[in-house]
């Protein structure tokens, strides 16, 4: 398990690339926990959005404490938009599992149903597979870079006593921070506003949802919900 010495809020950001994407954007890079392994599967039952369905459901959130902007769908491949599917396990109702060989997060429902997200998660050798649970819930949290990012990016230095939360910050507009045996592992489930970032391992560990998926997820999941990270 990759742990840091450094802000727990620091969502263990171990590998923010390219700061100058936005002005003063970093991107979303966190990392989720895990030791052991568990065998479900999912298929589809019901069909899935159009393009001008999927332009309602991601777009703009103007009540927000930071107005969140439309994504553009066009840039997310459809399979990877929100959608009920069937899914036989015998977790409890509001487990979350997460499928990074496919790039989904599952929240299971009743009735042998879930709801799918599409997501981006971590890529190639930051990969991990294990239970956790969500020891703690924010709304658009401070972000502090730890230690060694800095070392490796002198850009994110200026972050070093915390960047506000805010469109531009790392940890999105909510977190799920991810726990094991009473402590923060450092590894979270973020909100991303990045569409060409679903779908693919970008992370150094963790899983983004995109925006409007992740305050879905996020209205319904409490403290304490337990949390399935599947072998990639």
């Amino acid at each position: 398990m990759i742990m840091d010495s450094g802000n727990a809020d620091a969502g263990e950001r171990d590998e923010v690339a390219s700061l100058g994407r936005r002005a003063g954007l970093l991107n979303r890079r966190s990392f989720l926990v895990g030791v052991g392994a568990l065998g479900l599967a999912g298929c589809a039952t019901s069909d899935g959005m159009s393009l001008a369905e999927a332009a309602k459901v991601y777009g703009p959130v103007p009540d927000e404490k930071f107005p969140i902007p439309a994504i553009d769908v066009s840039k997310v491949d459809p399979k990877y938009y929100r959608r009920t599917v069937r899914y036989d396990t015998k977790e409890s109702p509001g487990t979350i599992i997460v499928d990074p060989g496919n790039y989904y997060v599952y929240r299971i429902e009743e009735d042998g149903n879930a709801t799918r997200y599409g997501a981006n998660v971590g890529r190639d050798g930051f990969r991990w597979s294990g239970d956790a649970y969500v020891g703690r819930k924010s709304e658009w949290a401070t972000w502090t870079p730890p230690a060694a990012m800095i070392k490796r990016q002198p850009e994110a230095a200026k972050w070093a006593r915390g960047m506000p939360g805010g469109l531009d910050n790392p940890l999105g507009a909510r977190t799920l921070h991810l726990y094991q045996n009473g402590a923060y592992t450092l590894y979270t489930i973020y909100a991303s506003l990045d569409a060409e970032s679903i779908g693919n391992g970008i992370t150094s560990g963790c899983v983004g949802l995109l925006t409007q998926d992740m305050m879905h997820l996020y209205s319904r999941t409490p403290v304490k919900t337990k949390v399935i990270v599947l072998p990639a």
